[in-house]
């Protein structure tokens, strides 16, 4: 969750704060020279390859909790969580070095290049195409996959063992807790609304992606009213909003996390009446000392 949270975060900083924002209400500011647009662009696209995978990794950690028990004490531990962090790391920046030749400079003016756009010649190569529909593959439609089926096998696992469970326990037991189940339930409850909501907040981007940008991709070029843009821009608004809900999550659903927030967000008022105290000591030793 962690890994999650962090790349939530950087999705918001690349792609909302630095591209979205600030590369467009200041278009001549160091942002829109083209090395550093390239490379924000670059950063875009990690970051939402890594937001979406540890989604992935998420779904596949609860999936061996809930339905492999006998693997879950291997592979559960805080070393396969790192290494599967570190994986998609390197895979994700490794994987996205094409996006330097994907676009190109704008103009020049004084000798310097600024801004970015597509590169015609990369677009229309052979390796381009192959790289686009890979992008999508990779980024969208093998993610639902694997979440559609790791969530399938987990409900109906917990299903199933719901039904064993009140069978041994006996109806004379059925008004009292049970904190297995309970904490299942729990479970089951945070993987489906973050699975289910990065499924349904990326699905308009993708059909979008595949319908108009892959099979014709200047059908509504410089026109903003077209329908295709239309669903486009939307489903590019709600793919990044995805990085937004899951904080919410987060903090509705785990007591830890609230926690930590809460502690998060009285410390720099502790630091600030900490300073306070330490001032008005320093005061009343000086006019002692006077």
């Amino acid at each position: 969750m962690v890994a999650m949270a962090t790349g939530d975060l950087l999705v918001m900083i690349s792609n909302i704060m630095a591209y979205r924002i600030f590369s467009y209400h200041f278009p001549h500011s160091f942002l829109s020279h083209t090395p550093v647009c390239k490379f924000n662009l670059y950063m875009n696209v990690v970051s939402l390859d890594l937001a979406v995978w540890f989604t992935v990794s998420f779904t596949f950690d609860r999936f061996i909790i809930i339905c492999c028990q006998k693997f879950k004490t291997k592979y559960c531990t805080e070393r396969t969580a790192a290494l599967v962090i570190t994986m998609f790391s390197i895979l994700a920046f490794i994987k996205n070095i094409p996006v330097f030749s994907a676009f190109e400079s704008e103009q020049i003016i004084n000798k310097l290049w600024w801004g970015c756009r597509p590169n015609p010649a990369f677009v229309s190569s052979p390796f381009g195409a192959m790289f686009i529909w890979f992008y999508s593959i990779w980024r969208v439609w093998i993610p639902f996959t694997l979440i559609v089926l790791f969530n399938s096998l987990s409900i109906r696992l917990i299903i199933v063992a719901s039904k064993a469970r009140r069978r041994l326990r006996g109806h004379s037991s059925e008004n009292q807790s049970d904190s297995e189940m309970e904490n299942r339930r729990n479970s089951i409850i945070l993987l489906f609304t973050i699975s289910g909501s990065f499924i349904l907040f990326w699905l308009t981007e993708s059909v979008s992606f595949v319908t108009t940008r892959v099979t014709n991709p200047n059908k509504y070029q410089g026109d903003h009213t077209a329908p295709p843009y239309i669903a486009a821009e939307t489903g590019a608004m709600l793919k990044l909003l995805t990085s937004c809900i899951n904080t919410f999550i987060y903090a509705a659903t785990q007591r830890k996390f609230r926690q930590e927030l809460k502690k998060g967000l009285k410390y720099p008022w502790i630091l600030i009446e900490g300073l306070i105290k330490n001032e008005a000591k320093t005061g009343v030793a000086w006019l002692h000392s006077g």
